[in-house]
């Protein structure tokens, strides 16, 4: 499949489906006018006036009232690309790095940037043979972009860092030899135009709702197999109930809920106990609030991604170069926060049915298992599912309240988003964990209740989840379960 970079607006849904078909990127014809047009003025007005325009003919940052002359220009943007490649930490995962190419190209398509049309035709270059810059975790206070990140992320077109070339982690210099490409000659303004951007904390937030959403399902799937395994009651997902407190995502959820356990025959049977505890009652409550904050944070978020968020913004027909804010990524680095706490919810609230359902209750033995004593059954997971939601809490201190003066007081107010951006990425890795151990429990002891059935949905995904892992008879390791599990998980939407 191709995808043509234009200015029709992207989706999140688009880009799942642009990165799950291995599609490749073409630059329209439009986008090419708009990169040539803004580049030629850009030309133009460089060699029209002398007057200082930020980061094209002067210093960055605190420098910015140091005078470039002419024949440095170029000079200018190699050098920043290079200081400000400062990265730490671990390398990215690769799937991300794919998006901040993609992303980047398209904010550069806008021709607002000054770019040439070759720099971005060698990222689309870059994209479609899977040539991916070694980019580190650490180093980007989401303020004056992304910078240190996306600083790694262009080393390559000067042949320098590293990429990850089809499994192996090759120099820049020896990819240019491998594809035969020449350094791409900056010139003025490139460097700039290359690092300021939200594209960082862009991909990640994409990727999280991409994850996200398959997670909401997932929740409200395992979540309704926790409710027959627990014997629990149908009447909190009535949606009269729903009807008379307009909230969208609780209505969606309920329903949800109520559609999974169509057809069971645990849930009609007849219920000695009049209601169930809240993790169970109230999950159209709590799933459905991270429904909505999910449906927040995915605006922020596709907004964001068809705009420019460089400095300075060029605008060709205005005659105009204006120094200004875009790359400032607050709005990102508050939705990501809030990300990270709806997100972390649902691990909360997944974690409590766990620990009801190895609790003895409803008919249950201790633990899930036969000759509770010499088995320990279902015990341990429980607690690996508390640690897990107890870190998840503590990533959800939210980094958008922080800020570090930098650049000698000129960026003395910066959003941290990047630190919201990991965070909230490691708590969906996590939150598929925590949704494994439920799953693994909750099938357990819909075995106990046999031979009583769930619902056709939910013993059909039942029924392929024991391909995986299989009834717990005796105490076994756990762990390669647990694995298994996730990964079901992870590949099931």
């Amino acid at each position: 499949m191709e995808h043509l970079i234009s200015t029709e607006p992207l989706t999140i849904d688009q880009i799942e489906v642009i990165i799950s078909s291995d599609s490749t990127l073409i630059l329209s014809e439009e986008a090419t006018h708009k990169i040539q047009h803004c580049r030629n003025y850009l030309d133009h007005k460089i060699k029209a006036t002398d007057e200082p325009i930020y980061g094209i003919n002067t210093g960055f940052g605190s420098l910015y009232k140091e005078h470039i002359s002419k024949n440095e220009l170029e000079k200018l943007q190699e050098n920043i690309i290079k200081s400000h490649a400062c990265g730490a930490g671990n390398p990215i995962p690769s799937y991300i790095v794919k998006l901040i190419l993609l992303l980047k190209v398209q904010s550069l398509s806008y021709g607002h940037s000054g770019v040439q049309v070759s720099t971005v035709q060698r990222l689309i270059d870059m994209y479609n043979n899977n040539i991916l810059p070694i980019i580190y975790e650490y180093g980007s206070l989401g303020a004056s972009g992304d910078l240190a990140p996306l600083a790694h992320l262009c080393l390559p077109l000067l042949g320098e860092g590293e990429v990850n070339l089809n499994g192996s982690i090759v120099s820049g210099k020896e990819l240019l030899h491998k594809m035969n490409w020449k350094p791409i000659h900056l010139m003025a303004k490139e460097g700039l135009a290359l690092l300021n951007g939200t594209q960082f904390m862009a991909a990640f937030g994409v990727w999280n709702l991409i994850e996200a959403k398959k997670l909401l399902k997932l929740s409200n799937l395992i979540g309704s197999l926790s409710i027959d395994a627990f014997d629990g009651r149908i009447e909190p997902f009535n949606p009269k109930v729903h009807a008379i407190r307009p909230q969208p995502g609780q209505a969606t959820v309920a329903a949800e809920v109520f559609a999974n356990l169509e057809g069971s025959e645990l849930i009609k049977q007849h219920k000695e106990h009049v209601q169930d505890p809240y993790s169970f009652r109230c999950i159209p409550q709590v799933h459905g609030a991270t429904h909505d904050a999910m449906k927040y944070v995915a605006n922020v978020f596709t907004q964001e991604i068809n705009g420019v968020t460089d400095n300075p913004n060029v605008f060709p027909d205005d005659d105009l170069i204006i120094s200004a804010g875009n790359f400032h990524g607050q709005p990102l680095a508050l939705a990501l926060d809030f990300m990270a706490i709806a997100m972390a919810e649902l691990g909360n609230i997944s974690e409590r049915r766990t620990y009801q359902l190895i609790s003895g209750g409803r008919d249950l033995p201790n633990y899930l298992v036969a000759n509770p004593g010499i088995n320990s059954g279902l015990m341990i997971p429980q607690y690996t599912a508390a640690s897990i939601v107890s870190q998840n809490k503590n990533l959800c201190h939210p980094a958008s309240v922080d800020s570090i003066v930098s650049s000698n007081g000129q960026e003395d107010h910066v959003s941290m988003g990047a630190n919201a951006a990991t965070k909230a990425h490691k708590i969906i890795n996590n939150l598929y964990e925590i949704l494994a151990i439920e799953l693994m429990t909750a099938s357990q002891a819909l075995e106990l209740r046999r031979p009583l059935k769930s619902s056709p949905k939910i013993e059909n995904f039942v029924s392929n989840f024991r391909k995986v892992v299989p009834f717990i008879e005796e105490d076994r390791i756990l762990h390669n379960d647990m694995v298994n599990s996730t990964q079901f998980l992870k590949s099931y939407f």
